[in-house]
């Protein structure tokens, strides 16, 4: 039996547009160069420039090609996941798809830098060497299972079986093993190795001995277990020798690189230069914030496609042919338009953002001393400025600021607060700081435990607990004090 009743649904819808803007203000200053570019390829109405052209009438076309206009609901706009478009996520939608809106059209791609891959550099190296088929083989498999850092993470029994199973080379694990040998010659020093042990033997065994270092090849081959965790005392004991040997030992050992495939500079890695999207200038005592121009590009519209219009709609008979050209025009004059219309609300919240950022962190600003750090949430600044938080995320989240004291990340200037011995908010990062000049100052003979980090904290006001410390100090990338001991 059917039934009759009512339902309320509160829901958030956005338009395309809104969408875009969302994305535009997301974007760095490099990806909306991209961006921009990309726009004013697919877009023949939209133009870089000043120009004085006058907007195109729209009252003046005639009724019957006046369909909606570009941002209207004639997009056909169902409910839109807001999460889902609304994303953290700091890669741009154009990046993840094709924009190929016909079988035929051009296949663009994106150039990579040339060069000689890593694995490509040690290929040609092996050509250097007498091997026979069966053992190039071998040897190509292990050089194509290197990864990043130099190593080949798996054992010698499962390489066998890949080689069976992949290349259909058959073979023994006494095999592999010599041609282990063989590839652990290639250079970077260490490259091939199976762990970090074994890369740090290679390197000290390519080396002109010396005492030094035979004595940290010795630590390193029988006791790098006892080295690792910086039992000194034991290792002085065990060889017989004085501190100042054991010294010189450590300091051949830290001279060695952990990982060598990252040393290789044609690791077809490119190198993303970071452009501040900001910058902040201290002008007699004042802070002075300027937006990078590259967000600020001079657009128009098309006078050409303004003049086609006018031109159409001066037409008396139109046929269907002409009508969809209308459209067309006016559709790409829309976007032209709107997408002007939403670089200036991008600037403006840029700027307004950052402007409130750099007066709510002034005395940071001002000085450079991270203590001075205001605790300040997304909500400080979005309750200020009368945007949404998630606004403000979006240009926390990928924008960096150029400041006196280097460029920085903006989101680095938020921080969560706790309150010190006297009742006031302090900044979680100011903590930080404080915590790791104590570190930096401490005796490294003896470093500090946590738990008396904690009660140093405690004497200078900063009444945490020691979990709360070593939470604190593993953000800060710094080890455990066993780990932190010098000799």
């Amino acid at each position: 039996m059917l039934k009759q009743h009512l339902q309320f649904k509160l829901s958030q819808k956005l338009s395309p547009q809104q969408i875009q803007l969302m994305k535009l203000i997301q974007l760095p200053t490099q990806a909306f160069e991209q961006r921009l570019k990309q726009e004013l390829e697919e877009n023949p109405a939209l133009e870089n420039g000043k120009d004085d052209t006058t907007d195109y009438d729209n009252d003046d076309i005639d009724n019957s090609t006046q369909e909606d206009d570009y941002d209207s609901e004639s997009i056909n706009a169902e409910d839109i996941n807001v999460d889902e478009y609304l994303s953290d996520d700091e890669v741009p939608e154009y990046r993840l798809q094709a924009n190929n809106y016909s079988s035929d059209d051009e296949d663009k791609s994106v150039p990579y830098a040339a060069g000689t891959s890593f694995h490509q550099h040690l290929i040609n190296q092996l050509n250097t060497f007498r091997l026979n088929d069966d053992q190039r083989d071998i040897a190509e498999f292990l050089v194509g299972s290197v990864d990043e850092s130099g190593y080949i993470r798996r054992s010698v029994p499962d390489i066998v079986d890949d080689l069976a199973f992949t290349q259909n080379v058959f073979t023994e694990e006494s095999e592999v093993e010599k041609i282990f040998q063989v590839v652990q010659q290639l250079d970077p020093a260490g490259v091939c190795a199976r762990d970090l042990q074994e890369c740090l033997l290679i390197q000290l065994d390519r080396k002109e001995p010396t005492k030094s270092i035979e004595l940290a090849y010795e630590i390193l081959d029988k006791s790098f277990e006892q080295f690792t965790k910086k039992h000194y005392s034991k290792l002085i004991q065990k060889y017989d020798i004085t501190e100042e040997e054991l010294r010189d030992a450590i300091h051949e050992i830290e001279r060695l690189n952990p990982k060598p495939g990252g040393s290789y500079a044609g690791n077809n890695r490119i190198v993303e230069h970071v452009i501040p999207d900001f910058t902040i200038k201290i002008i007699d005592g004042e802070l002075d914030l300027s937006l990078n121009g590259r967000n600020a590009p001079e657009l128009h519209v098309s006078r050409e496609y303004n003049n086609m219009l006018k031109g159409y709609k001066d037409t008396k008979a139109k046929s269907k042919s002409q009508k969809d050209a209308v459209q067309f025009i006016k559709q790409k004059l829309d976007a032209a338009k709107w997408f002007i219309d939403a670089i200036k609300q991008r600037q403006e919240t840029l700027y307004v953002t950052m402007n409130c950022i750099m007066h709510y962190q002034e005395e940071y600003f001002l000085t450079g001393d991270e203590r001075k750090l205001r605790p300040m949430i997304l909500k400080d600044i979005a309750d200020t400025i009368g945007m949404d938080v998630s606004t403000v995320s979006r240009v926390a989240n990928s924008k960096y600021v150029d400041t006196p004291y280097g460029t920085k990340l903006i989101k680095e200037f938020f921080s969560e607060s706790m309150k010190n011995d006297e009742g006031e908010d302090v900044s979680t990062r100011e903590i930080k700081k404080i915590l790791e000049t104590v570190i930096n100052e401490e005796d490294k003979r003896k470093p500090l435990t946590d738990d008396k980090l904690a009660a140093i904290l405690k004497e200078k006001g900063y009444p945490i607990a020691r979990r709360t410390v070593a939470k604190y100090r593993e953000q800060l990338n710094i080890s455990v004090a066993r780990l932190r001991k010098e000799i």
